[in-house]
C-alpha cells in the first residue's frame, strides 16, 4: 500500500500509476493550533506500506506529517513500513563545522526509526554518509540515469562535468563516465557564520571549448551553481546547464538563475516546482517517477535496488 503527506501528491500519484495501485485513503486535517492529524481510513493490517512525502516548505510540517502517519501505520498493525523522501530534510546539517553544533541530520532518521519506520528511501542524498546514521536498511536512489539520458540528446561535442565545490567531485566523475566527458570542479569559499553565502573563486580543470554540466544534488538559492556558470562561461564555454535533483529554489533563486549566463537547468520533481520557476524558459524538469517506482516494486518484492543503477546508487 502507497500513502502520501500533502506535499507532493503529483508525484505520489504518478508512482501509484506506475506501479499499478492507488494511493491508500488518509484523513488528514490540522487542527486550530497547527497540530496536525493523519488517520489512515482503511484497513493495513499485515500490509507492507511505503509513505511518499517530499520536505518541503513548511518542512518541519511535512516532515512531523510522515512521522505521523508512519506512527497511525504501525499502531494500526501494518506489517513494513517504509518512509519514502525524495528530499530528505535536514541532509546538509550532517557534520559539525563549529563547536557545539547539532548533527540534525541524524536526528531526523533517529524519530523516524522512533516512528516505526523499517527502511528509508530517499533520493541523491546531499552525502552518502547519511546512509552511517541508520542502523536500519536505507536504499539510496539516484536520478542521475534519467538527467544523463536527458543530456546525451542535447550535448554535440566535447564535454566538461563540473562540480560547483570540491566536496561533489565524486558526483561529477559519476556524470563524466556516463556522459564520456572530462572532470572540473570549483574552488568555493564559503563563510561558516553565514548561511547560504559563498563565493566561486577558480576552476580547476579545462573548461575552454566544452560544452559544461555543472552538477549538484541541490538548487537552493542558486549562488553556488549560479557563481560556477558565471566562471566557466568567463574561461570560454561553449554553453552551461545546470543538472541538479532537488529544487528548493529558496528567494532569492529565481533572480539568480534568470540572470545567469545558462543556457538550461535540468531538475526533477523530487521537490514540487513552483509555478514562478516553471515559467522560466530554459528550466527542464523531469520526473523521478519511473525510479522510484521500479525501486519501490523492488523493495517489495524483495530484489536488488542497486541492479536498477548499475550500483551508481551509492
Amino acid at each position: 500500500m502507497l500513502f502520501s503527506g500533502g506535499t507532493n501528491v503529483d508525484l505520489a500519484e504518478e508512482v501509484a500509476d506506475l506501479m499499478g495501485v492507488r494511493l491508500g485513503a488518509l484523513e488528514r486535517s490540522t487542527f486550530a493550533n497547527g497540530e496536525i492529524y493523519a488517520r489512515p481510513t482503511e484497513s493495513v493490517r499485515g500490509a507492507d506500506c511505503f509513505v511518499l512525502q517530499s520536505h518541503c516548505h513548511p518542512i518541519n510540517d511535512a516532515i512531523m506529517e510522515q512521522l505521523i502517519i508512519i506512527d497511525a501505520l504501525k499502531r494500526a498493525s501494518a506489517r513494513r513500513i517504509t518512509a519514502v523522501m525524495p528530499f530528505y530534510g535536514y541532509s546538509r546539517q550532517d557534520k559539525k563545522v563549529l563547536p557545539r553544533e547539532p548533527i540534525t541530520a541524524r536526528l531526523i532518521g533517529d524519530l523516524f526509526m522512533t516512528a516505526g519506520a523499517d527502511r528509508l528511501v530517499s533520493v541523491d542524498l546531499h552525502t552518502g554518509q547519511l546512509q552511517g546514521f541508520i542502523p536500519k536498511p536505507f536504499d539510496h536512489l539516484t536520478a542521475l540515469p534519467i538527467i544523463v539520458d536527458y543530456l546525451r540528446e542535447r550535448l554535440d561535442g566535447p564535454v566538461a562535468v563540473v562540480s560547483p565545490d570540491a566536496g561533489g567531485v565524486k558526483r561529477a566523475e559519476k556524470y563524466a563516465r556516463w556522459l564520456d566527458g572530462s572532470v572540473a570542479f570549483v574552488y568555493k569559499r564559503r563563510d561558516p557564520d553565514v548561511h547560504n553565502v559563498s563565493a566561486a573563486l577558480e576552476v580547476s580543470g579545462s573548461v575552454a571549448g566544452h560544452h559544461v554540466v555543472i552538477v549538484d544534488d541541490m538548487i537552493d538559492t542558486a549562488g553556488t551553481v549560479c557563481n560556477a556558470a558565471e566562471l566557466v562561461r568567463a574561461q570560454g564555454a561553449l554553453s552551461v546547464r545546470i543538472a541538479a535533483t532537488h529544487a528548493v529554489l529558496s528567494d532569492p533563486a529565481m533572480d539568480r538563475l534568470k540572470n545567469a549566463p545558462l543556457d538550461e537547468v535540468i531538475v526533477t520533481n523530487t521537490l514540487p516546482v513552483p509555478e514562478e520557476a516553471r515559467r522560466l524558459d530554459n528550466l527542464k524538469v523531469l520526473s523521478i517517477g519511473p525510479i522510484l517506482a521500479e525501486a519501490l516494486q523492488a523493495i517489495f518484492m524483495d530484489s536488488s535496488v542497486s541492479e536498477i543503477f548499475l550500483g551508481d546508487n551509492v
